[in-house]
């Protein structure tokens, strides 16, 4: 299919004035105004052109220490930010929890304690660490133990009312995508479970297993069953205590493995913890969920990695679960009554408009994931400015890379730059800082987007639709050659 140019690429875009790099240097580039028919394209206009995205394109580029607007295209029009969120959702983050803020996973004895003998109940207590594992269970399992438990005659509870919880960060990916988990106020290994499947004879040998690297526990509350069938590849079925998943003999092949969601993460960290329970000599009853406040003898504590260090692990691997863990927190922690991630993103996007008086942001989300949030690209970089003069984000984000003609990275670039991407199915953000050869900073936001055709995927489809790779890859050519024009002509 031919791309095509939306109508507001003409009639609501800013654009660049032909502006030499010294002026660039010295004040800001005028708006880029409406083209007439037949008026040449000049200077990020024809960048824009060449790249033949359908839909729509905007940007914004600042003075990164002034605040001064360097360029701009699409006015106020927001996009879907895709992943480019979470920068905003750092930033909140950092201000209203602060850098060292520590999560709190506990084990708590509700009933006296007699010659290691617990008579009550064992609750383990989340505090919505996002970064919760196997291994850290494994830990706390044996300084159970090492505290003087070996038997619990209570219940064995899992408490995980610490934030609200959610069947799925964006229902409308499909069911079997780890990316788009449950959340509550306790996680497990980002709340996926890894599958795995090995031909044996006319069968396959499955697995449900909740590893990392020192541990490979198997897990009852997921259970897998393989079909005579090609298509759907998965099917998913919720019941009270399990997880129940179905997949295509047709797609297993010899064998593989991949990681599947979790939707009942308190009985996924339960299952697991009684497992390792059990291997230090402490057996545990039935797993109960509860969202009652707990109260008791605090026996073994879990504090999580300080804040920053969560984030810049988010901001560099994109994970969606860390970033809306940390952003309902910051929520409560203001001390918003939420329900929901829209409830939670709606207290960010009061925030935003608080810290930094702008308008233009409408997340319904932390993550970026779903593509009814927008933002529009001057209103990030008015947080990126801000957030310039406190030093907080810029060494949080990865370095990005610049691309020589063949598409390899460019090794000792004279341009640097700082950013989160964001990805969605014909959805491609980037934003954050750039030093230009004379060590000038910019701040910039590039938001492009394919709404209307996005629409039109079906839910069963979304994982891989046809042409998004191909648009997706025009949409980073963009990027970088803005970023070069910028850097170019800033540091000329």
């Amino acid at each position: 299919m031919v791309d095509r140019y939306s109508r507001r690429f003409f009639l609501a875009g800013l654009g660049a004035s032909v502006v030499s790099g010294t002026a660039l240097a010295d004040a800001p580039l005028q708006s880029l105004r409406p083209q007439l028919r037949g008026v040449q394209f000049s200077g990020a206009e024809r960048l824009v052109q060449a790249a033949r995205l359908r839909g729509d394109v905007v940007f914004a580029v600042a003075d990164a220490k002034t605040g001064t607007p360097l360029e701009a295209f699409g006015g106020d029009q927001g996009l879907p930010p895709a992943s480019v969120a979470k920068a905003l959702t750092a930033l909140y983050a950092l201000d209203v929890l602060g850098a060292d803020y520590r999560f709190e996973t506990t084990l708590m004895a509700d009933g006296p304690i007699e010659n290691g003998v617990l008579n009550g109940d064992l609750i383990l207590v989340g505090g919505g660490d996002p970064l919760l594992d196997t291994t850290v269970l494994a830990t706390m399992a044996a300084n159970l133990r090492k505290a003087g438990i070996t038997e619990v005659r209570g219940a064995f509870k899992v408490y995980d009312g610490a934030l609200p919880y959610v069947f799925s960060i964006d229902p409308g990916q499909p069911d079997h995508l780890g990316y788009s988990p449950a959340i509550s106020g306790i996680s497990l290994n980002f709340n996926r479970v890894h599958f795995e499947w090995k031909r044996q004879g006319t069968g396959y040998d499955v697995t449900m297993d909740a590893r990392t690297a020192k541990y490979t526990p198997s897990v009852d509350m997921a259970s897998m069953r393989v079909e005579s069938r090609n298509l759907p590849i998965y099917t998913y079925q919720p019941s009270a205590r399990q997880d129940r998943w179905t997949v295509a003999k047709g797609a297993l092949g010899n064998g593989g493995a991949r990681w599947l969601p979790v939707r009942k993460p308190a009985l996924y960290v339960g299952d697991v913890f009684r497992t390792l329970a059990r291997t230090n000599g402490i057996v545990l009853g039935r797993v109960q969920v509860t969202r009652e406040a707990p109260s008791g003898q605090v026996l073994v504590v879990h504090q999580s990695d300080p804040l920053d260090s969560i984030l810049r692990g988010m901001l560099k691997y994109s994970t969606n679960l860390t970033a809306e863990m940390v952003g309902m927190t910051a929520s409560k922690a203001r001390g918003a009554d939420i329900q929901n991630l829209a409830e939670s993103a709606a207290e960010m996007n009061r925030w935003a408009t608080e810290t930094y008086g702008v308008t233009g942001i409408a997340m319904f989300d932390h993550s970026g994931l779903g593509d009814a949030s927008r933002m529009a690209p001057h209103d990030l970089v008015t947080a990126l400015v801000a957030a310039r003069k406190t030093g907080a984000l810029r060494p949080l984000l990865k370095s990005y890379n610049l691309l020589d003609s063949q598409g390899r990275p460019v090794k000792d670039h004279p341009i640097k730059v700082n950013a989160k991407t964001g990805t969605l199915n014909f959805v491609s953000g980037l934003g954050g800082f750039i030093t230009a050869p004379d060590g000038s900073e910019l701040a910039f936001a590039i938001f492009t987007a394919d709404v209307d055709h996005r629409a039109t995927i079906p839910r069963a489809l979304r994982e891989r639709p046809e042409g998004a790779r191909s648009w997706n890859n025009r949409s980073r050519k963009l990027q970088r050659a803005l970023i070069e024009r910028w850097g170019t002509l800033k540091g000329s």
